[in-house]
């Protein structure tokens, strides 16, 4: 668990270094502070924070591209403070023109994250795995990362370019997309839903060498394939956005389900960490130290 006294790690610099390595680098899906803390204390070298997950967390709703790029942000700063490895974020379509982009990337780099992910369609955008999307053309999305790229402050803070033509104009269409983003200076390429395990081999193989981002969507179009498979197609990096958020969604409406039938928690928490330990697991003993080293007054 995350030292509160502890030094923190540049993310930006972390990830470049994580992505380099010999292991592609799996970041499960986290919907706020306390999901990122459980990612973290899984032990897993990255966070990513989930669209669909934010949306659903913070309004109860679909991810159609309900919130703004100020809750976005602030919602990835609430992360990236609350643990010490990297926080890739999504940031939707960059939320309107260039440069809307412009102050979208700056205000990300600010917030502290490490990477974001800027995507191709139209807004309102909708989660990458429903239907209904619509895509600009691709010459805008082209301006939009060229516009991300001479943004950014920090030249290792690394900008992930989506499409999400596949389900629009078909896999080629997806594919000369993607390679026009590379070409405008996108640090990593992300092929949205793809359909068939030989079409993520298609993207892997035109895109050998050039890093690439496998979205593990949980109940999604894309195929269910195994970390092992994935690394040896050459994926550098593996989102799981949503496990979180179904694992906990179950799990609460168990517990509500049990506390309606019972009329108290009594029996609802009796496998349940008790106060005590969880208030341990969200720092309670760091903070108590610091209080005792600087005063609490």
């Amino acid at each position: 668990m995350a030292d509160l006294l502890a030094p923190r790690v540049p993310g930006p610099a972390r990830l470049r270094e994580l992505l380099a390595g010999d292991e592609i680098v799996v970041a499960p899906g986290a919907f706020d502070a306390l999901s990122a803390r459980l990612v973290e204390a899984a032990g897993f070298p990255a966070v990513y924070m989930t669209g669909f997950g934010t949306t659903a967390s913070l309004l109860g709703r679909p991810d159609v591209g309900l919130l703004t790029m100020t809750e976005m942000v602030q919602a990835a700063g609430r992360i990236r403070s609350a643990v010490e490895v990297p926080v890739i974020a999504d940031a939707d379509t960059g939320y309107g023109n260039a440069l809307n982009v412009i102050r979208t990337v700056r205000e990300y780099e600010a917030a502290g994250v490490a990477a974001i992910h800027l995507e191709d369609q139209v807004a309102p955008k909708r989660c990458g795995h429903l239907e209904g999307k619509r895509v600009v053309p691709a010459e805008t999305m082209t301006d939009r990362v060229r516009a991300a790229v001479a943004a950014r402050y920090n030249p290792d803070f690394m900008l992930i370019a989506r499409t999400d033509a596949r389900a629009v104009e078909g896999l080629d269409a997806a594919i000369e997309r993607a390679r026009r983003y590379h070409d405008a200076g996108a640090d990593l390429l992300f092929v949205e839903a793809l359909q068939s395990e030989a079409e993520v081999e298609r993207v892997a193989d035109v895109f050998r060498g050039v890093p690439l981002l496998f979205n593990w969507a949980e109940g999604g179009k894309t195929p269910p394939l195994s970390r092992d498979r994935l690394q040896e197609l050459g994926f550098r990096l593996v989102i799981c956005p949503i496990s979180t958020l179904l694992a906990a969604t179950e799990a609460m409406r168990a517990v509500l389900g049990r506390i309606a039938q019972d009329g108290t928690p009594v029996n609802a928490v009796r496998d349940l960490p008790g106060l005590t330990g969880f208030a341990d697991f969200v720092g309670l003993p760091e903070v108590n130290k610091i209080g005792e080293t600087y005063g609490d007054g």
